[in-house]
């Protein structure tokens, strides 16, 4: 096959699918297909509620073409699935998107077509899982006329600095054929280049311990935090004094949510168990992170205690509700956490995060939705959640106002300088 004739299909148009589209249609021809007829037609109106890519962008597209209709892909003979791969209520894999994507992929790709998975997967499941479906139903055979490859994803949301076009790519390939021609075509796309290894098996398994290893460093700060809160000891000068050393990797304690650091580790634990290896470590620094929301909890509530605030009537303001900052994403954000547990407790909630589409944020009953500070309202908790540049625009001297004369601000993520605020992690 001539790689410059190629008709390219990208599947899954969110937060890694579009800027990898825009990358792609810069050098083919390439069709947006997501099963959302609403995200479809967003973008076809020059909308993108991820922000990752502007309206001006998206109005001066070539080379581009968005579909919901899976026929519309007949003609494509390299076909991208950058489906999301999120995780069970009881921590495994949810691999319903990839299987889907893999069916619906199957039924209409022609003979030597080459898929390339980019969704977050345990080692070994492109092959395990997504090869069984497409063979069934293209009725194609392996490394003869249909061939696979794995090139992970890489984007970081709400980064404007580490694009796509700046992140070596790893690529990978069903055999040497694939693999020289998947390299071949990321080689044109990635500015900064490629890095080929040598399985799929490899690729996937790089990409899911990228994600480990940030989950483990994040967990030994936020363990280190609570330990140096009971010393009586401030967490962010200790660490900004040991990062004085060349050597020293300088983590912040936070919490840890999204679609890729509080949930990739589980896809590598799962298929860890299922070869008989029952994980300690990363399970570790799992528990954690997802109960770091209850020491943010116990902190507020404890200070309600101490300066008489009380929490069935109090009125609590938290300021950003995406999983990270400048990003509109909110998918296992873990301030969910903080608002169940204050909402049990009675108290009144109110979000103001100028990011998150407002029909997602309506969805919860739980808190108001308020689009500015307002003038006169005045909270007995103020919780600064995300740092984003619009709430740190506003400053924290406005914050400050509108807090009532006894009240608590707690700044999670050590945005504000600690003489404003009443605690932190």
């Amino acid at each position: 096959m001539n790689l410059n004739n190629i008709k390219v299909a990208i599947i899954g148009l969110g937060y890694v699918g579009l800027p990898l589209l825009f990358e792609v249609s810069k050098h083919y021809k390439v069709i947006g297909y997501d099963i959302n007829i609403n995200r479809i037609n967003s973008l076809k109106k020059n909308i993108d509620y991820t922000k990752e890519v502007t309206t001006k962008k998206l109005q001066d597209r070539q080379n581009i073409n968005f579909t919901n209709n899976i026929d519309n892909l007949s003609q494509c003979s390299f076909f991208i699935i950058t489906v999301p791969t999120p995780i069970t209520n009881k921590y495994k894999p949810d691999l319903k998107f990839l299987r889907q994507a893999s069916k619906e992929i199957g039924k209409i790709i022609k003979p030597n077509s080459f898929i390339v998975y980019e969704s977050t997967v345990y080692p070994g499941c492109t092959e395990e899982v997504c090869l069984p479906i497409l063979l069934k139903y293209s009725g194609l055979t392996y490394n003869k006329n249909l061939f696979l490859g794995y090139s992970p994803e890489r984007i970081n949301p709400g980064d404007k600095k580490h694009t796509i076009d700046k992140i070596v790519k790893i690529t990978s390939g069903s055999n040497k054929l694939a693999a020289d021609f998947i390299d071949s075509f990321y080689s044109k796309i990635i500015k900064v280049g490629t890095h080929r290894v040598s399985t799929i098996r490899i690729a996937e398994a790089a990409k899911v311990i990228e994600n480990t290893q940030r989950d483990l460093n994040i967990a030994l700060v936020n363990e280190l935090s609570i330990i140096f809160k009971k010393l009586n000891l401030d967490t962010n000068e200790i660490l900004n004094a040991a990062a004085t050393k060349w050597n020293f990797i300088n983590f912040k304690p936070g919490l840890v949510g999204g679609h890729c650091i509080g949930i990739d580790p589980y896809y590598l634990t799962y298929k860890s168990r299922i070869e008989g290896y029952e994980p300690k470590f990363i399970l570790s620094g799992r528990s954690i992170n997802e109960n770091m929301y209850k020491v943010v909890c116990n902190e507020i509530f404890k200070q309600s205690i101490s300066i008489g605030i009380n929490l069935s009537k109090a009125n609590i303001l938290i300021l950003g509700i995406a999983f990270k900052d400048n990003c509109p994403d909110i998918r296992n954000s873990q301030i969910f956490r903080v608002i169940d547990f204050f909402d049990k407790l009675k108290s009144r909630l109110y979000v103001f995060d100028p990011l998150v589409k407002k029909d997602k944020i309506l969805k919860n009953t739980k808190y108001r939705l308020i689009e500015n500070l307002g003038k006169n309202n005045k909270y007995d908790i103020i919780i600064i959640s995300r740092g984003h540049k619009e709430i740190i625009k506003i400053g924290i001297k406005n914050i400050k106002l509108k807090a009532k004369k006894k009240s608590i601000i707690y700044d999670i993520n050590n945005i504000f300088p600690r003489k404003y605020v009443s605690a932190h992690l």
